[in-house]
């Protein structure tokens, strides 16, 4: 099994901290984020890793990390995550791939868990999400998406601003794992779209637009402790989150 994880944006909203360093170098308890994810990918028995890379691409070559191959999205500062997804086609067209962003911070056992997932498009979620976004926002819903699952456990809505808790049956974490057939009806549907609004499209808008396509999308929770890094204040959450001692909690 293969993973693809995406590192091309900057993280504008971190502001100076990424002057000098991708988003993902990012330090949490000493380590860089993307050592994390890594980590966490090769328990859950990911044998080979690759990186999109984009801002601040030649900033890769000088790192000493276990990653088998590097795509670069040349277009970074004018595309959105789809696009750098896309740059990696070569690998999902060839086999099963997870796909991983690459400010998140997860458990083995939640990439597990999405392994373990049916379907050609599987994605993983928090169905606590109130709890840790609680700690990252005064007002939860200010940064929440809607999010359905139906009791079959197929995506039923993502990606919309919720005018109510009850829109939000979860949160989507930045997971998802791709067959190559899963692959192809993304490439369809992005294939489907003027040039200028697929290089918009982000990744919940992706989902959505494959739910009103009919695809199917499988939905999995997780009960893991995870968290977010998109902006300062989230740094102190994830370190209580991830303590050094290992007694995660939210």
């Amino acid at each position: 099994m293969k993973a693809i994880l995406l590192a091309a944006g900057r993280g504008s909203r971190l502001g100076a901290v990424t002057d000098t360093h991708p988003k993902c170098y990012v330090r949490l308890h000493g380590r860089p984020l993307v050592e994390w994810q890594i980590e966490a990918l090769t328990a859950a028995g990911i044998g080979e890793i690759a990186v999109v890379r984009g801002y601040l691409a030649e900033f890769w070559d000088r790192q000493t990390l276990p990653v088998t191959r590097f795509f670069t999205n040349d277009r970074w500062q004018r595309t959105n995550m789809v696009a750098s997804l896309a740059c990696a086609g070569e690998w999902l067209a060839d086999g099963p791939c997870v796909v991983s962003y690459t400010d998140i911070v997860y458990s083995p056992d939640s990439v597990r868990t999405l392994l373990a997932a049916p379907g050609d498009i599987a994605i993983t979620y928090d169905p606590d999400w109130f709890s840790l976004w609680s700690q990252r926002f005064a007002d939860p819903l200010d940064d929440a998406e809607t999010f359905q699952v139906d009791t079959q456990g197929r995506l039923t809505g993502i990606g919309a601003r919720p005018k109510a808790l009850a829109e939000v049956g979860g949160q989507y974490m930045g997971l998802l794992r791709l067959t190559p057939d899963g692959w192809r009806t993304v490439t369809d549907c992005i294939a489907s779209l003027p040039a200028a609004e697929a290089d918009r499209l982000d990744m919940t808008g992706l989902l959505s637009r494959l739910l009103a396509r009919g695809v199917e999308i499988r939905a999995v929770p997780i009960a893991e402790p995870w968290c977010e890094v998109d902006q300062q204040s989230d740094l102190s959450v994830a370190e209580r989150i991830f303590s050094p001692q290992g007694n995660t909690g939210r």
